[in-house]
């Protein structure tokens, strides 16, 4: 194999170097946000769980979103392969927390190890993976290049390219190339990444199922969800979900708006990050209208117009309560989040107009009118209170959401079968 690129060399030479500042300063961050102190040293590779017997599979994933599109392909995997093991990785609290609580049969999670020499190999001459499956963009350089230097197989799945990543990749096209010629699969999210890889030389990267609509839907507390359902009583909710900083004050003008027709009328706001949840309720406060909080158990009353739902691991039981859903990351430059999660929990859908991360999707999903788009506040407060008055037109709206997401799941078994054969695990 020719010798690595220059770039590439100069990153291994630095992250080496400041890996035990990088390992001070993420401790600190997972012991702030609740992890377990005895699992922290995952992240410089020391494993706190054994090895299972026999063959294990290995996908790496970067946070919650990720790592949760890859459930149910190990559980479809797991059933195919009674012999098979699995770990999963990633780096957050938050999806330590979920995936932990989600872990199909035969699955351990761990953290990921850093990007540094000692860490990665410290991992691997622990778990010796028979093969890995790295997932979307989550492209460490050594973790890829001691994996395949130990022999193990890789594939890239589910991957994902924005278009300042492709430029990034096109300015350094030599360093890309070396990493990626590791992969004996690529699998592409949407076309647009499919043609990126090309571009590359990659001739073998080919657009597939994208992971996220294989999820399923997300769980849910049953009594949670009939409790707040009787608080609610036949008023009339609606979810913004997923909100990041500008879109909770789009979302607040069109509640007002609503509330003009419908006085009685809720909105469930899930921002994206609970942490922002004081400045959150500083907007509501400033917007004249009432809340509650779920963090602080404060119930809902009818003079509640908000609920600021500033909880972790529940998205399942906001998009089943609520039979619209306003999916935010889409009036921000964030490019949009998952629409497979409201879909399978029978929501109608709406959005912004920013929704790059999930292009081909959202084609899709506005071809089958499982989607309907809006420009702004004002836009999306029109919809609202149109949906809202006709009961009608709202099932139609969420019986096609969840068709679409139905229409998805046939091709898990299909998806399982071509990994394995492609890492040679049969």
């Amino acid at each position: 194999m020719t010798k690595a690129p220059l770039p590439l060399r100069l990153y291994r030479s630095a992250a080496n170097l400041v890996a035990p500042l990088a390992y001070r300063r993420v401790a600190r961050k997972l012991k702030d946000q609740g992890t377990d102190p005895s699992r922290v040293p995952e992240r410089m590779g020391h494993a706190t769980a054994g090895r299972p017997d026999g063959r294990l599979l290995w996908f790496h994933a970067a946070s919650v979103g990720e790592s949760l599109s890859v459930l149910r392909l190990i559980e479809q995997m797991g059933l195919d392969t009674p012999d098979m093991s699995f770990l999963i990785t990633s780096g957050t609290a938050t999806s330590a927390d979920i995936i932990g609580r989600r872990l199909p049969p035969r699955t351990q999670h761990q953290f990921a190890p850093l990007d540094a020499h000692a860490a990665v190999t410290r991992f691997l001459s622990h778990w010796r993976p028979d093969a890995a499956a790295f997932v979307e963009s989550e492209l460490w350089p050594q973790m890829l290049l001691e994996t395949h230097a130990a022999g193990t197989p890789l594939a890239l799945i589910n991957a994902r390219i924005s278009e300042s990543s492709a430029r990034n990749w096109a300015r350094f096209r030599t360093t890309a190339q070396y990493l990626l010629q590791h992969f004996t699969m690529i699998h592409c999210q949407d076309a647009r990444t499919q043609a990126h890889m090309r571009s590359l030389g990659f001739i073998h990267a080919a657009q597939g199922v994208n992971l996220k609509s294989l999820a399923g839907p997300l769980p849910y507390d049953d009594h949670a969800l009939s409790q707040t359902t009787k608080t609610i009583g036949t008023r009339f909710v609606w979810l913004a979900a997923s909100t990041h900083p500008g879109e909770d004050e789009i979302v607040l003008d069109a509640h007002r708006a609503l509330l003009k027709e419908k006085p009685d009328a809720l909105l469930v706001i899930a921002p994206r990050h609970p942490e922002r949840a004081d400045h959150i309720k500083a907007l509501i406060d400033s917007a004249g209208l009432s809340l509650a909080r779920r963090s602080k158990s404060e119930p809902i009353t009818e003079q509640t117009h908000v609920y600021l739902a500033d909880t972790l691991g529940e998205m399942g039981l906001w998009y089943r309560l609520c039979p619209l859903t306003c999916l935010c990351g889409s009036f921000s430059d964030v490019g949009g989040h998952n629409p497979y999660e409201p879909a399978y929990a029978g929501s109608a859908i709406l959005h912004g107009p920013l929704y790059a991360n999930f292009g081909d999707t959202y084609a899709d999903l506005h071809a089958s009118g499982a989607a309907q788009q809006v420009a702004d506040a004002q836009a999306l407060g029109t919809m609202i209170i149109r949906l809202a008055q006709a009961p009608d037109e709202l099932t139609k709206h969420r019986d096609t959401a969840s068709a679409f997401a139905a229409a998805q799941s046939d091709e898990l078994e299909s998806f399982a079968r071509t990994l394995s054969k492609a890492l040679g695990l049969g």
